[in-house]
């Protein structure tokens, strides 16, 4: 779930900043900040997921998961094992969707102040 947070928050801030000319541009012509970076959330929250959706579509062609390879070796049948493992990595699924989901969210929400302009200084640490 960290995994896919760190990448689509690093998507959402690298993208602003390359971006940043075209964002400032539809806040001229009147969009709210949100509204300006729609395509730019939405393909971090793409990236986010990326993570999981390779861990399932490795999940039992690849690589045995750990619970399902343990029920196994202690005597619970494999279709069993399977079914329990699913549910896991749906629920690990839907943790890491959410997660970046308010990540990405509170970030893109950081980018602009009250009056819809874009602080990409926000993006520094205050040493």
């Amino acid at each position: 779930t960290m995994t896919g947070i760190a990448v689509g928050l690093d998507n959402l801030t690298r993208s602003a900043w390359e971006k940043r000319e075209l964002i400032e541009a539809q806040l001229i012509l009147g969009r709210r900040g949100i509204e300006a970076i729609r395509t730019i959330r939405r393909d971090a929250l793409r990236s986010g997921m990326i993570p999981i959706i390779n861990t399932m579509a490795a999940a039992g062609l690849v690589s045995l998961p750990g619970m399902m390879t343990g029920q196994i070796l202690a005597g619970v049948e494999p279709l069993e094992a399977a079914k329990y493992q699913l549910l896991i990595m749906y629920l690990i699924a839907g943790g890491t969707g959410l997660g970046s989901l308010a990540a990405i969210w509170i970030a893109s929400e950081r980018l602009f102040d009250e009056r819809h302009r874009l602080r990409l200084d926000r993006l520094t640490t205050s040493d």
